[in-house]
């Protein structure tokens, strides 16, 4: 994924958090954090990315509507009534966390369609959450690339005295076992 993304870039970042895309948004983060990619676009890009695609999904839960959902049982169904109660207990609230639950997104913007929900409500809904997810998921990328550079920054430091000191532990393992090892006598 890394490689495709320092390909393709951004166009990778949009089309991976259009259709759902945690991961890429991570790993663009942390090519952000070596200098590969710049953050502030990534972030822009993941929001935006995240929020036409679930944009869309409401859009076709809304166009095909409760009455064809409910017609006959469906592989998603139980996931869909779990949202539609979630949304009428937490409503407000549910609709900005739930990108942050792996794997629930598109279900939800599609039961969401199905439900009593404004267009408009949803998608200034939609807008605050994929600005808060793609920032979070963003920021947390982001430094987690700058902590595992500092640390590798560290390790290298050091390499010369860890190959050193491995060096010397394979020869005392090695003295031990030839010197001080059980002799096997042989019969005979």
């Amino acid at each position: 994924m890394e490689a495709f993304l320092l390909e393709y870039g951004y166009l990778v970042l949009f089309i991976g958090t259009f259709l759902e895309g945690e991961t890429i948004l991570l790993v663009a983060a942390y090519l952000a954090s070596q200098g590969h990619l710049d953050l502030w676009t990534s972030v822009i890009v993941a929001g935006t990315g995240t929020f036409l695609g679930d944009q869309l999904v409401f859009f076709i839960g809304r166009r095909l509507g409760s009455d064809w959902f409910w017609k006959k049982e469906r592989k998603w169904t139980a996931g869909v009534k779990r949202v539609l109660e979630l949304i009428q207990r937490w409503d407000v609230w549910f609709i900005l966390v739930y990108r942050f639950f792996y794997g629930v997104r598109n279900v939800t913007s599609f039961a969401m369609g199905l439900s009593k929900l404004t267009f408009l409500r949803f998608m200034v809904l939609n807008f605050l959450s994929a600005a808060i997810w793609a920032t979070s998921f963003g920021m947390a990328g982001y430094y987690f690339g700058k902590a595992v550079e500092k640390f590798l920054g560290r390790v290298q430091e050091y390499e010369m005295y860890v190959l050193v000191g491995l060096v010397l532990l394979a020869v005392v393992i090695w003295l031990v076992r030839r010197f001080w090892s059980p002799k096997k006598t042989s019969a005979g």
